[in-house]
């Protein structure tokens, strides 16, 4: 199993995560997005979109983090990161869609170059930009994790949910966004990174570290 990720992508940190919570083992290949390497024909050939992550497995590639994660957890249920409970599955799916199609996309690196370099936004307005929608963002997040025992997400177990939300709280400290209004994320950030899995998926413990 090969992973095409590049340490500071919140979206290929997720992937890392799940795999590490399933004691999946995989190699890692970098790829560079400030260096533009995603726009390489070699990787457009397995990702099109020139995004990461990009999972191989079984001679296939497998795109999109959300999408990988439930491609995981068909394949390899034995360690499970959704609820039993249909209901509770539902909620753990759409906070971590919540995290993944509403605010990730406003935030990521190619929205940032395009604020700079076609709108020629400086430092203070790309910041001012990331962090109204973090705060947007995280106030619907902390509405919905009222009922967290502080540890994970949505129950007893690490989840999707835990998946996603802390490679975007990882990156909202990166950005200095002040989160005292949201004491359920913090908490949970807190205590995941006591976890070798979460750990060991940071950036700073990636090959490619800078």
């Amino acid at each position: 199993m090969k992973l095409y990720s590049y340490f500071r992508s919140s979206a290929a940190f997720r992937v890392r995560i799940a795999l590490n919570l399933k004691g999946l083992s995989y190699e890692t290949e970098a790829i560079h997005l400030v260096k533009n390497e995603q726009r390489s024909a070699e990787y457009q050939a397995l990702n099109p979109s020139c995004l990461v992550p990009t999972l191989i497995d079984e001679y296939q590639a497998f795109l999109q983090s959300l999408s990988i994660l439930e491609y995981l957890e068909e394949r390899y249920p034995d360690t499970s990161l959704l609820p039993k409970n249909i209901i509770e599955r539902a909620k753990v799916r759409a906070f971590s869609q919540a995290i993944a199609s509403d605010i990730h996309p406003l935030n990521n690196l190619r929205v940032l170059k395009y604020l700079q370099n076609e709108l020629d936004l400086n430092d203070e307005q790309k910041s001012h930009w990331y962090k109204h929608w973090i705060l947007e963002g995280f106030h619907s997040l902390e509405a919905q994790l009222q009922a967290s025992n502080g540890k994970f997400c949505f129950g007893e177990r690490p989840s999707f949910a835990d998946c996603c939300l802390i490679p975007q709280v990882y990156n909202a400290k990166r950005f200095k966004v002040d989160l005292t209004a949201f004491p359920k994320i913090e908490s949970i950030y807190q205590y995941c990174l006591t976890l070798p899995a979460f750990l060991h998926a940071a950036p700073e413990q990636q090959a490619d570290w800078e």
